[in-house]
């Protein structure tokens, strides 16, 4: 099962993450919440050598569609989208929400997931 979706860009870290919230907010999603590992394990007096940020991004509209069908989806909500770099390299990536809420085997919801992850993923294609 693939489940993580990653393209390599040139950007920085920090141009990618710019580049995907402008493409994310011309679909209707916004990113809630975004933590980097790497610092915040720092915090904690550990190294991790590269960065890895995570992004919980969500479509409101959808979000209350899917909550409203099964309110369990929500314990896989927001999506969760990645930039982290690797050496001199910077990735892009998400978990596929259509696999996530397939989970549930229901219909309707794969339905809606589907169509999220294509946003996702054009997302990420116009950022790299």
């Amino acid at each position: 099962m693939d489940i993580v979706y990653e393209k390599r860009t040139d950007k920085s870290l920090n141009e990618a993450i710019h580049s995907l919230e402008e493409n994310l907010k011309e679909n209707n999603f916004g990113i809630l919440w975004q933590l980097n590992f790497k610092n915040k394990l720092a915090e904690k007096g550990l190294d991790l050598k590269d960065d890895f940020v995570v992004l919980e991004v969500c479509n409101p509209k959808q979000a209350k569609e899917v909550l409203e069908k099964n309110i369990h989806v929500g314990y896989v909500l927001p999506c969760k989208m990645v930039v982290r770099t690797e050496g001199d390299k910077t990735y892009i990536g998400m978990t596929s929400p259509e696999k996530l809420i397939g989970l549930f085997d229901e219909l309707e919801l794969s339905v809606i997931a589907k169509s999220v992850e294509m946003i996702m993923k054009k997302a990420i294609i116009a950022s790299i």
